[in-house]
């Protein structure tokens, strides 16, 4: 606890420099922010932009982590095609995103589709890799078992491919989270009129720093407190296997 205040403290102590340094042009006090974000929090637009980045970060994670994670599981399972695979997945996932945007929007256009399929780029293969990782390090002796137990494939693998490799899902799920929302919110920024990237890109088109700012560290803490509930839940997975 002593840590975590000090750094906050430093934080705080190094944005009020800056802030001194650059001006209210540029960035915009913590005090203003924090005045700003109570202003924000009882406008009624506010909570809409909320839940609309809400709605794009679940859809874009529960595709990226049931559909990575199971395609994981599947192309794992067969060591000949997971080799063949994922250099491809690997070279294809180094591809800069933000060069494959112009499809994105001419697929699905400005709106909620976008946005989704901008996060669901970003956070599909890291859950996919992780889970292919996971199996192929699986030890070989529950394979074996499930040949000895003459189990169907889809026994072995919601009975044991599966439950063996729940501690790196949860890993994958750790990471793709983060880039997830990093692509939702990347989508937000350049293709929708709703939700908090969009809040963000008109307070720099407007020179509203104080939103920009109120709004950048409310992501900011969210992402941080979900991350460390999910880093404890990695922790405690990995030491109970």
């Amino acid at each position: 606890m002593v840590a975590a205040a000090v750094i906050v403290l430093l934080i705080l102590g190094g944005w009020q420099l800056f802030h001194g340094m650059a001006g209210d042009e540029a960035l915009a006090s913590p005090l203003v922010t924090l005045n700003r974000l109570v202003v924000l929090f009882g406008n009624p637009s506010f909570w809409e932009n909320v839940a609309e980045t809400a709605k794009a970060l679940g859809l874009s994670l529960l595709i990226s982590c049931i559909g990575g994670g199971l395609a994981g599981v599947l192309i794992g399972a067969n060591r000949s095609l997971s080799d063949v695979l994922e250099p491809l997945f690997v070279t294809l996932y180094a591809i800069p995103k933000v060069t494959l945007y112009p499809l994105i929007l001419l697929l699905f256009g400005l709106g909620m589709p976008a946005k989704v399929a901008f996060g669901t780029l970003h956070g599909f293969i890291p859950m996919m890799l992780v889970t292919m990782g996971a199996i192929r390090a699986m030890n070989p002796v529950l394979r074996r078992s499930a040949r000895a137990m003459r189990l169907s494939r889809m026994q072995t693998l919601t009975a044991i491919l599966v439950p063996a490799t729940v501690p790196e899902i949860v890993t994958g799920l750790r990471i793709s989270f983060s880039i997830t929302l990093l692509g939702v919110m990347v989508g937000e920024m350049f293709a929708s009129k709703r939700g908090l990237g969009f809040m963000i890109m008109n307070g720099i088109s407007v020179n509203d720093t104080a939103t920009m700012m109120s709004v950048t560290v409310l992501i900011g803490l969210f992402a941080l407190a979900v991350n460390s509930a999910l880093l404890a839940l990695d922790n405690r997975m990995h030491r109970a296997s």
